[in-house]
């Protein structure tokens, strides 16, 4: 994983983290305007063992209930699924983000695009 992406920890210190019970989570905001709705993730966030997942979401869930409630029909129906997911601690993506890419082999001619 780069450094950029190891959220202020060494490699050695995130794999510790994540044998330990830590997690990748992804969460959800939703925001309307009008006829408009827009549900979208939230960058990564790292949870560390015993630290509240659903504590962390609480800016997206925030966001969803001031926001989320405005679009018709869309609003409506993505505000409640967004802050149920939220508040059962996210999505998880741990093991997408540590499951090794798969390599191209050297001699496949790339295409262009």
């Amino acid at each position: 994983m780069p450094a950029a992406t190891n959220f202020g920890m060494s490699s050695d210190e995130l794999a510790f983290e994540i044998q330990r019970g830590g997690r990748f989570v992804v969460y959800q905001y939703c925001i309307s305007l009008l006829v408009v709705t827009f549900r979208r993730n939230s960058p990564v966030k790292f949870i560390r063992a015993g630290e509240s997942a659903t504590t962390k979401g609480l800016p997206f869930t925030l966001l969803t209930l001031v926001f989320g409630w405005w679009g018709i029909p869309w609003g409506f129906i993505y505000t409640p699924q967004v802050i149920y997911k939220n508040l059962k601690g996210g999505t998880d993506v741990t093991a997408a983000l540590l499951k090794p890419k798969p390599r191209q082999p050297d001699n496949v001619a790339r295409a262009a695009f």
